[in-house]
């Protein structure tokens, strides 16, 4: 796991080796244990390195192949990577060091970029061809590992983190459309961003840069492809135990200690409970717990670990901790913070720093198994009408969630129930509440939905677990990354192993919705290995009481003042808005304005502690 930086000038410009330097150690905190740096005339490549795998020096990026022709820089972890070995020394290849990124460097020579299927990993990769003068920027499937580029005075800069194209003197401008979706939608899809200029390499593809500046882009790995191909599963538990025991196994490949981010919930017990099950010891464990008991599931996790004779440890926030929290994870994940929840992910991964260097996490299952409530309004959309009726009983709309039901209610057109699916504002909302009446425009959503509906045909809840996992499940796995990696920390999410992914997208919609809570699969089959209140404990996940925090915390209690005349108030979308007004009704106890406020309030977060430092 690391953090990659490169700059390749097209107008043969020599590269300015203190411009790419100053990049490289804007990730520092992505690997603090080695740096390197490779620059060449009008190209230069940089690295830092966090050791997992082969922590010897002999493991020191950028990696240059026997022959010079290639140098390259990669930020993740190849599982599978010792499983090449006979394939290669057959070839009359000796190995030198024990490092994952030596195999690649000796795949990529020997196949070229075919060999990207056969790969189990998480990685963000750049190749420098020095014969033929091209870069090769290549992502994984799902886009754990980030990669973001940009071309601007023609050159292409690229880094694992935005804020090193910021660095570099990229020009952070804010985009029009990407402030758009990060309001409405929560998150920017797709290969744009927040800013102008800024791209993301789309999970599963890699692009070749030429010398004179001609990029080509290749899909490398299509999901809907590969579910449509994928074997027939003949007995469902059975395969999902198989392939979900072996890819937690897969996943504690490393030569430091691995840890699990234990939340008290089905998803992460489960990759405990297949440690436990495959006879791992000395696995410790890490929680963040809240003071409120509906937010608070560390129980659970505290019993299930001394019950398999693990290590446990817990955490929380409060206050200054939080605030501090919240300022250093918005620095890290470059963009306002989206899922309210990073500030505690920082701060368990602080907690777990001294003890592990790699965390695995139960990220993307709700994403793949149908695990979220919201899937549920899809199943027969034409019963959100009913819903809508209920507008008119005031004890009904008290409730925060059945107040977001009702506005989701009044969406009347499936495409569109579908793209707002995981989003907490809604159409409506944004015209009675921003007093805007253009829409985002959402095109790589959209993109998405259709190709969800050939795969899916007259079935909204696959057709939104297909959208999410291109889009809301990237959202979160740059969360994951950020968050663990502004720690030092890997993070490894072992349902994203692409045979779960593909497998769980043929099978039929019972394994996925029956009951109430969803991931029928999972629950059924680790209803034996795990005990009956975490099958049957109701889902809370990683929420977290920001009301209170905004309300009851001085150090919030006093940044609600900066808030409420902050200059993000003069934007042009937000022009319409009362920044002391909105207070003042918080402040009277209007929870209902909080999915409005949170957005905003991260916003001004973000302009006074992380643009004002790269303009």
């Amino acid at each position: 796991m690391c953090g990659i930086n490169g700059i390749l000038k097209f107008s043969q410009e020599k590269v300015d080796q203190n411009q790419l330097l100053k990049m490289r150690d804007s990730l520092e905190h992505r690997g603090p244990d080695d740096a390197g740096f490779f620059v060449q005339d009008n190209v230069g490549l940089g690295h830092r390195r966090l050791s997992i795998i082969d922590t010897s020096a002999s493991g020191h990026q950028p990696f240059i192949s026997e022959n010079k022709r290639y140098i390259l820089v990669f930020n993740g972890e190849i599982y599978n990577y010792k499983s090449f070995y006979s394939e290669i020394k057959a070839k009359g290849v000796t190995i030198k060091t024990g490092s994952d990124t030596e195999v690649l460097m000796l795949l990529f020579e020997l196949y070229g970029m075919k060999f990207l299927n056969r790969l189990h990993g998480m990685f963000a990769f750049a190749i420098w061809d020095t014969v033929d003068k091209n870069l090769i920027l290549a992502r994984d499937r799902m886009g754990v590992k980030p990669l973001y580029y940009a071309f601007y005075q023609n050159a292409i800069y690229f880094a694992s983190e935005q804020k090193a194209l910021f660095t570099a003197g990229i020009p952070l401008e804010i985009s029009e459309n990407g402030l758009d979706e990060y309001f409405f939608n929560r998150f920017v899809a797709g290969e744009n961003t927040l800013y102008n200029r800024v791209k993301k390499l789309l999970p599963g593809h890699y692009m070749v840069v030429e010398k004179n500046g001609y990029t080509t882009f290749k899909k490398w790995w299509d999901l809907k492809s590969e579910i449509e191909n994928y074997s027939l599963i003949k007995n469902p538990k059975e395969w999902f135990e198989e392939i979900f025991f072996d890819s937690v196994k897969l996943r504690m490949v490393s030569d430091v200690p691995v840890g699990v981010l234990l939340s008290g919930g089905l998803d992460s017990c489960s990759i405990l409970s297949s440690l436990y099950h495959q006879d791992f010891k000395n696995i410790n464990t890490f929680n963040i717990g809240f003071g409120e008991e509906e937010h608070n599931e560390s129980y659970l996790a505290k019993k299930i670990t001394e019950e398999y004779h693990y290590n446990f440890s817990t955490t929380q926030l409060d206050n200054e901790s939080l605030y501090q929290n919240l300022l250093e994870s918005t620095y890290y994940q470059d963009e306002p913070i989206m899922h309210m929840n990073e500030p505690h992910l920082l701060s368990v991964s602080k907690m777990a720093k001294p003890k592990v260097k790699v965390l695995l996490s139960g990220e993307g299952a709700d994403e793949l198994m149908g695990g979220y409530v919201r899937y549920k309004a899809l199943k027969n959309p034409s019963l959100l009408k009913v819903v809508s009726g209920l507008s008119l009983m005031k004890e009904f709309n008290k409730k925060p969630r059945y107040d977001k039901l009702l506005r989701y209610s009044k969406i009347d057109n499936v495409d569109e129930l579908i793209i707002f699916n995981g989003s907490n504002v809604y159409p409506d909302d944004i015209k009675s509440f921003y007093g805007r009446k253009e829409m985002p425009l959402n095109i790589y959503r959209h993109e998405i939905l259709e190709e969800a509906k050939t795969l899916y045909p007259n079935n909204p809840q696959r057709q939104a677990l297909y959208l999410d996992q291109h889009t809301y499940m990237c959202s979160l796995l740059d969360r994951n990354d950020r968050c663990t990696m502004g720690s030092s920390i890997e993070c490894r999410e072992p349902f994203l192993d692409y045979r779960l992914i593909a497998g769980l997208g043929s099978l039929e919609d019972k394994w996925l919705f029956t009951g109430k809570k969803g991931k029928f699969i999972l629950k059924t089959t680790m209803e034996n290995k795990l005990p009956k209140e975490i099958i049957d404990f109701k889902k809370v996940g990683l929420s977290a009481p920001w009301y209170n925090y905004l309300t009851k915390y001085p150090a919030f209690k006093e940044e609600l003042n900066d808030f409420a005349i902050s200059p993000i108030f003069e934007m042009h979308f937000l022009e319409n808005l009362d920044g002391k007004k909105l207070v003042s009704e918080l402040r009277n106890g209007n929870t209902k304005l909080m999915p409005y406020i949170m957005p905003i309030f991260m916003l001004h977060i973000w302009y006074k502690n992380y643009f004002k430092k790269f303009v």
